[in-house]
């Protein structure tokens, strides 16, 4: 028997530690070769940890929202020929400690007479012990498709008991808490007392520190703009109606996509990043444009790269293809980094207006709302009219009100002149 460590591989180049975000195994758990035995991030990009033999976990080096540095044991395993370790004696967690085992003497010391034990009832087996909860923030273990469900159902699965391997979550006890959440919630009943705490790791944290730098770092200009997108709206929908079932449906965002594209043209300080640091100013020719994008976890900003030279089509697609990268754990790095300007949407959940935070470290940010149909005086009468508001935030270090203005009313009359997007000079 040896003891074989899997340790943090290099997850990207110049990258010395991750997070370790998910685990999927616990002491005591038998794995096969290449089972995923954790998952760790860095930066925004989640990488899965495959084992590389097959063997019993005798030990984990760290808890979710840990850091972890590349190079170190991550997991030890107890396998059935040499280790990688020197041979070095087999180690449990504290957690992880088996029962000690009486071994008889061969030559037993005899015992005082004492009154016969009863033999207990076969028809009275000791109750089933129920697997606690697991600690407070660390992720419960469960297939997609119990995640899938309890997330469509609205459950919270760490307040759920796992009575599979290791405590994991099946089918069986969502179901079993579903039928006892239905059967109390129409009683009346005391008050709620519960408290869940939830650990802030993973994407959210990086979320929370970006955030939190931007908010802190970069003094911001917000400008909202409404827009009449009726004419755009007619020719999107006439768009769509002719395009094959091959082609991607045209949104909104293709078209400001295009617009910003025209617009960074004409102001080329609004397509760049700040190095605040160095007192840099990088302008860029090329318009990368982050699409921030809703994910199980958080929210992560793929990268739709060099815009310039799609078409209307091209973005569409490459749209809807950086996005469900993003939304099933796909994407590469290099499609979640090095944005120039970023668009933040909420859809059709989006409101009248909202407050943009920037993407570090670019410069400019454009929030699109959801489209209204409201009335509008054209002079000598109001008239229905699709109406939009553009909300975009801008890093006032470097970007003056003016030239932020400015940079809005072009985009405001791009989209309400859609064929100017598409017409040179």
């Amino acid at each position: 028997m040896g003891i074989f460590a899997i340790r943090l591989p290099d997850v990207g180049e110049g990258v010395a530690e991750a997070e370790l975000v998910e685990l999927h195994v616990a002491v005591g758990d038998q794995v096969r070769e290449d089972d995923v035995l954790a998952a760790v991030m860095t930066d925004k990009a989640t990488v899965e940890i495959p084992s590389s033999v097959s063997g019993k976990v005798t030990w984990i080096g760290g808890q979710i929202g840990e850091t972890v540095a590349v190079g170190s044991d991550l997991i030890r395993l107890e396998v059935a020929g040499p280790g990688n370790m020197d041979d070095a004696p087999v180690e449990t967690d504290e957690a992880f400690v088996p029962p000690k085992q009486e071994t008889p003497s061969p030559n037993p010391e005899p015992a005082q007479e004492a009154a016969p034990t009863p033999e207990p009832s076969p028809a009275a087996p000791p109750p089933k012990q129920q697997p606690p909860l697991r600690p407070a923030g660390e992720r419960p273990l469960a297939v997609p498709s119990v995640r899938k469900r309890a997330r469509e159902e609205g459950f919270d699965l760490s307040q759920i008991k796992g009575t599979g391997g290791a405590g994991q979550i099946t089918h069986a006890d969502l179901e079993a808490f579903m039928s006892g959440v239905a059967a109390t919630s129409t009683g009346g009943g005391g008050p709620d007392l519960s408290v869940t705490e939830i650990k802030v790791a993973g994407l959210r944290r990086k979320i929370a520190e970006r955030m939190s730098a931007a908010n802190s770092q970069a003094p911001h200009i917000t400008i909202v703009e409404e827009v009449d997108v009726s004419t755009l709206e007619e020719l999107r929908a006439q768009l769509n109606r002719e395009a094959t079932d091959k082609e991607a449906k045209l949104t909104v965002l293709p078209f400001l996509m295009g617009a910003i594209v025209r617009a960074v043209r004409d102001q080329p300080a609004l397509n760049a990043n700040y190095d605040a640091e160095a007192g840099l100013i990088r302008q860029y020719g090329a318009v990368h444009i982050g699409i921030a994008t809703q994910v199980d976890a958080g929210l992560m900003v793929p990268v739709i790269r060099h815009t310039e030279t799609l078409g209307l089509r091209q973005a569409a697609r490459e749209l809807s293809r950086v996005a469900q990268a993003a939304r099933d754990g796909t994407a590469t790095r290099e499609e979640l980094t090095g944005s120039t300007i970023t668009i933040t949407s909420l859809g059709k959940l989006g409101a009248i207006a909202t407050t943009p935070i920037l993407n570090l470290p670019e410069v400019a940010i454009i929030g699109v709302n959801r489209i209204a149909m409201r009335p509008v005086w054209n002079g000598t009468e109001f008239t229905p009219r699709q109406m939009m508001n553009l909300s975009c935030s801008f890093d006032h270090r470097v970007i003056d009100g003016w030239d932020a203005a400015v940079f809005v009313q072009r985009l405001k009359t791009l989209l309400e002149t859609p064929a100017m997007i598409f017409i040179e000079g």
